[in-house]
């Protein structure tokens, strides 16, 4: 998607921020992302505030009032939501400004206890139920082997995408971002999540599936269970990479094989 700078933005959406935040002093685009039609940062009288928004007739639209509805509901390892405007034909989300770096997932990295902390607070939330969001045994329904959907459920509210870009490294602190796509289902599923990431940084897969198991909600989970998303991670990533031909996205497809294996 192409980006524009906040400035361009239409003039009665800039005085709907400027209400929110006062006065704008500075505004930075942000380069990183593609999801978004705007990312700046903002000087303003209040602080500062991280700006995303998208056109509200966008086909994102959608997954962005998901992700302003569940914010509340987020822990404190996520940024803060300020608010939420859409006028003028542009959704816009206000957030706390994370001053951080993509964390390191590599083998020996210390932003792994960093992520480990993250993601153990994230595990002790319910997804609340008076949202409409992703149901994980819907989502892998369509991947997972004949009659095992049903493990998937749960009432845990999931990230399930921790690419490093989605996980903000800022001084002792491990940040979870990007919650376009909620999902409530079993809490097992973000450390299997997490595990093949931890693979695509260069962990061998019994050192990911060792990760995976810090989490309470991995070893406690059925073998049956574990084997089932291994398979559905797999079917997924061999038509992600089918359909497109990054180099990257073929390593994901290979990394989610040797999990499958490892779990089946």
């Amino acid at each position: 998607m192409s980006r524009i700078p906040f400035e361009q933005l239409p003039a009665d959406v800039r005085q709907a921020v400027v209400d929110k935040t006062g006065t704008v002093h500075e505004a930075q685009t942000v380069r990183g992302g593609m999801n978004s039609g705007i990312a700046s940062v903002l000087e303003t009288e209040s602080g500062s505030v991280f700006v995303k928004g998208i056109p509200a007739n966008h086909a994102q639209a959608g997954a962005q009032r998901r992700e302003a509805a569940i914010a509340p509901h987020l822990p404190t390892s996520c940024p803060r939501l300020y608010w939420h405007l859409e006028l003028d034909g542009w959704s816009l989300l206000g957030y706390e400004v994370v001053d951080g770096r993509h964390a390191d997932y590599t083998p020996g990295s210390p932003d792994l206890p960093l992520v480990e902390a993250a993601l153990t607070e994230l595990q002790g939330v319910t997804a609340p139920p008076d949202i409409e969001i992703k149901d994980a045994m819907d989502r892998w329904a369509e991947y997972a082997p004949p009659g095992t959907s049903q493990y998937f459920g749960g009432d845990a509210l999931l990230h399930t995408d921790f690419a490093p870009d989605n996980v903000l490294v800022a001084g002792e602190r491990a940040r979870i971002v990007d919650w376009a796509w909620p999902t409530r289902g079993a809490a097992w599923i973000d450390p299997g999540a997490l595990a093949l990431r931890l693979m695509e940084a260069g962990h061998s897969v019994e050192s990911a599936v060792a990760f995976a198991r810090r989490f309470p909600s991995w070893r406690e989970a059925e073998p049956d269970a574990l084997a089932a998303f291994g398979a559905a991670t797999a079917a997924l990533w061999k038509e992600i990479a089918e359909e497109a031909e990054a180099l990257w996205k073929r390593g994901m497809a290979l990394h989610a094989k040797a999990l499958a294996h490892t779990l089946g």
